[in-house]
């Protein structure tokens, strides 16, 4: 395992030796930028790990750095709330790939340029690879759960069946063992129109002032619209006009719906990576945990000792709950203890991010197990 140090004053891990990927490259010079928050205790055993979503961060509960907002999942994290850290450690840390603060595609390289395109193709196990690196630098043999939703689901099920003694439990949110091939058509969609954008340069846009922001706007615009639910915009937008003087016609943002998704494209690219984004959704295409495992997903998890528990919701269509039942009754045939619950939440994929009650009793009642 490589060494490693902490730069405690920053929350920074700097491994000493490059990091084995699947690709078969080792990538140099890693650094993992994470958080922290509640005590550990003197056995080193309290610790949860949680794992970010594709456009997340470690930024778990402290504001954004780059907008001001409240950390992603504030609503479930900090003392009495679900994930409690007054009981636990918990620890998140932002993905290899990524663009706040781990080494990723806008990363020095070793000649001192950004990496961009000549960054090396990753994968979900080289983020676990890297989540693991992170723990052994902070001394944790063992951890109490591993929590993650969505891609973070992705690199929960991957440490359970690469790494099976390294946690007693995982709790998986909206996830899924492999992307269908609708999955991957949003994604190309989303990386076709930034690579069509001419700011993108071939990747080669960092030292140009600005990158591919119209790009980028319509991925994050074509993406959103997937973590939604009909019942949802339906609800909240209708088929409403904007509030204007005069009823106009033409391709202003005449809807509500409309000028929604374009300040969700806007406001994303003023906090990530456009180069980022390629990379981390190629990974989670490329990720198959059966696959990985001889074909058969139940193989994954033939030498673990946790329990599990799978939580899907009933307006979730990108990661359906089919999914997580694939999950479930693979876990089932290796012998694995599993709990499962189909929620009801009017809000889509992005149900597990938001007020949903339900979940708040699922969550504290598996760690508290």
């Amino acid at each position: 395992m490589a060494t490693a140090r902490i730069l405690d004053e920053s929350k920074v891990l700097e491994l000493a030796e490059p990091l084995p990927l699947d690709g078969g490259q080792s990538l140099p010079g890693v650094r993992i930028a994470f958080e922290a928050h509640g005590t550990l205790n003197a056995a080193k055993d309290n610790a949860i790990l949680i794992c970010h979503a594709l456009t997340g961060d470690q930024h778990v509960v402290s504001n954004h750095p780059k907008t001001g907002k409240p950390g992603w999942w504030v609503r479930m994290v900090g003392p009495g709330k679900p994930i409690d850290t007054d009981k636990f450690h918990v620890i998140c840390a932002n993905v290899i790939g990524s663009c706040m603060g781990s080494t990723g595609p806008a990363s020095p390289s070793p000649d001192g340029d950004p990496w961009g395109m000549r960054f090396p193709v990753i994968t979900i196990r080289d983020m676990v690879r890297a989540h693991i690196a992170l723990l052994d630098a902070l001394g944790i043999e063992q951890l109490h759960a591993v929590v993650g939703g969505s891609m973070g689901g992705m690199q929960a099920l991957s440490l359970a069946a690469n790494f099976p003694d390294r946690a007693r439990a995982f709790l998986v949110l909206a996830s899924t063992a492999r992307h269908s091939a609708q999955n991957i058509a949003f994604h190309e969609v989303g990386r076709q129109a930034i690579m069509a954008d001419p700011e993108w340069r071939e990747g080669d846009y960092y030292a140009h002032g600005r990158g591919p922001e119209k790009g980028l706007s319509v991925a994050r615009m074509a993406a959103h619209i997937t973590y939604l639910s009909e019942e949802g915009l339906t609800a909240k937008f209708g088929r409403r006009l904007q509030d204007r003087d005069e009823k106009t016609f033409g391709f202003d943002a005449d809807f509500q719906v409309e000028s929604y998704l374009r300040y969700q494209g806007l406001s994303f690219t003023g906090r990530f990576d456009a180069n980022s984004y390629l990379y981390i959704t190629r990974a989670m295409d490329y990720f198959d945990l059966a696959e990985e495992h001889g074909g058969r997903l139940a193989n994954a998890f033939t030498r673990s000792k946790a329990r599990f528990c799978l939580v899907s919701f009933d307006t979730d269509w990108l990661y359906p709950t089919s999914e997580s039942r694939n999950v479930v009754h693979a876990l089932n045939a290796s012998g694995v203890p599993v709990s499962f619950v189909e929620l009801s939440a009017p809000f889509g994929h992005d149900s597990f991010l938001l007020d949903v009650p339900a979940l708040d009793r699922v969550v504290e009642g598996f760690l508290n197990q």
